[in-house]
């Protein structure tokens, strides 16, 4: 995918850390698999099924990352059509 990105010249970043805080303590810190343009993040994954708690933790990043759009992919696929899930936050 980096390549791709590379090629078409689309800014990224690859293994983006942020922090998280509760009540004005930081707590934990976050790591995105890829930050497009900085404003999509993208989780990759290969499982063999995507299940809620990914589309969780894509949830979490966006909300904590104040970002609106995310994509997670499952290369774990026979179809890349099927690989590619939208998460939209609008919290």
């Amino acid at each position: 995918m980096t390549i791709e990105l590379t090629a078409r010249r689309i800014p990224f970043q690859r293994q983006v850390t942020f922090p998280i805080y509760y009540k004005d303590v930081l707590v934990a810190e976050s790591r995105l698999d890829l930050l497009v343009a900085e404003q999509l993040v993208v989780e990759l994954k290969a499982v063999e099924e995507l299940r809620p708690i990914h589309t969780a933790q894509v949830l979490s990043y966006l909300r904590t990352g104040e970002f609106q759009l995310g994509l997670l992919f499952n290369f774990n696929v026979y179809s890349l059509r099927q690989a590619i899930q939208r998460i939209v936050w609008t919290g």
